[in-house]
């Protein structure tokens, strides 16, 4: 028999209230009042986390269940031996769990599409019905997200900045970064940031007035993977560019070390900087904050939970040793554990296009002479 998910929170409600009232204190009516007494140290507390349907909630701490894909690395993939026994791991599922050496606190962090969390401008189905408390690794960005969304404080800095993906011919760009993308089709890489709103909020590097005239659309691949979908779009001729992060070319590079378990064509992505490159880098002005730990309902009151625990865990020696894990550690909040030569190092994908020195053969095409 189904049940919607609002009658599985009932139910659970039910059980919780239930489990309050047994052998805890006098529950009898008072001999002249007919009211219910119960001894202080005893009395019944409120759920300590927002609940879920189906799920039994944190009896003696918060219980957090912390959802997340495996196709973005090395925020969140599929581990594989000796890492994981093929869990879910990465930077998010890590800090995560971390929380538990600050934080009297239980997390679970069970596998999530990401069509469940943010979807084609709104909030997905799966964090609406309550599948999970949040999603993890997910940017704060402006427009559509705060709408629907509250966001936890960011894991890392403000370090996801986008750019724009051309098809190249013969090396040359179809198109240079002096375009400002009148007349064109921009794909859309549905249910990640930078979100389709935010092209129109930044700045193009080379010429400093804002894009505009330019088309958004939807990808016509449709495989599981959305910058699989996205790029099959743009090298198909369906779309002239992708809005898509500054960096997620390089993180499509696939390595042969066994590491890796990509759900992407890694020989379309090899093409980085031979049959597509970027013409726009280093741009910013999509997101309020960085990738951050948790993102959920709006009013859902999880970031009172786990931005106290976030505030200790980021001062921690493990925090470090998590950066240093995924090989990012230039990218966290450093704390007194980092050595100097591994904090504030800038990375090609940072650079604005008029501070390049690539060329399109490196995947980042500097502005035009």
């Amino acid at each position: 028999m189904h049940r919607s998910p609002l009658v599985a929170l009932l139910a659970g409600l039910a059980l919780w209230l239930q489990g309050c009232s047994d052998d805890e204190g006098d529950t009898s009516p008072g001999p002249t009042t007919g009211m219910t007494t119960e001894s202080p140290e005893e009395e019944c507390k409120g759920p300590l986390e927002p609940m879920l349907p189906g799920i039994m909630p944190g009896s003696e701490r918060p219980k957090i269940i912390l959802g997340q894909d495996i196709d973005w690395p090395p925020y969140a993939y599929l581990g594989v031996p000796p890492e994981s026994d093929f869990d879910v791991a990465g930077i998010g599922h890590d800090i995560a769990h971390g929380l538990k050496e600050v934080c009297d606190i239980d997390v679970v962090t069970p596998e999530i599409r990401w069509g469940d969390c943010w979807d084609n401008g709104a909030i997905g189905h799966g964090l609406a019905a309550g599948k999970v408390h949040g999603c993890m690794t997910y940017t704060h960005t402006w427009g559509a997200r705060t709408r629907f969304l509250d966001f936890s404080k960011p894991i890392l800095q403000h370090n996801k900045p986008a750019g724009l993906l051309v098809k190249l011919e013969n090396g040359v760009p179809k198109f240079d970064g002096n375009h400002n993308l009148n007349g064109l089709k921009v794909v859309d890489v549905v249910g990640w940031a930078p979100t389709a709103d935010t092209l129109a909020l930044v700045e193009n590097k080379c010429t400093k007035a804002r894009f505009s005239g330019f088309t958004i659309v939807q990808p016509t691949a449709t495989g599981p993977n959305a910058n699989q979908n996205a790029l099959e779009t743009l090298m198909n001729g369906d779309a002239d560019a992708m809005w898509v992060y500054a960096d997620q070319a390089k993180n499509y590079q696939c390595t042969n070390d066994g590491t890796m378990t990509p759900n992407w064509d890694c020989t379309m992505w090899a093409g980085f900087g031979t049959t597509f490159a970027y013409i726009q880098t280093g741009l910013y002005g999509h997101a309020q904050a960085g990738t951050t730990l948790a993102m959920s309902k709006r009013g859902s009151g999880l970031g009172e939970i786990l931005n106290p625990c976030l505030d200790k865990f980021l001062a921690t020696k493990s925090y470090y040793d998590i950066c240093k894990k995924h090989g990012v550690p230039e990218q966290c909040f450093p704390n007194s554990h980092f050595p100097s030569n591994e904090t504030a190092v800038k990375i090609t994908p940072h650079y604005a296009t008029d501070e390049l020195t690539t060329t399109c053969a490196d995947g980042y095409c500097p502005c035009p002479a």
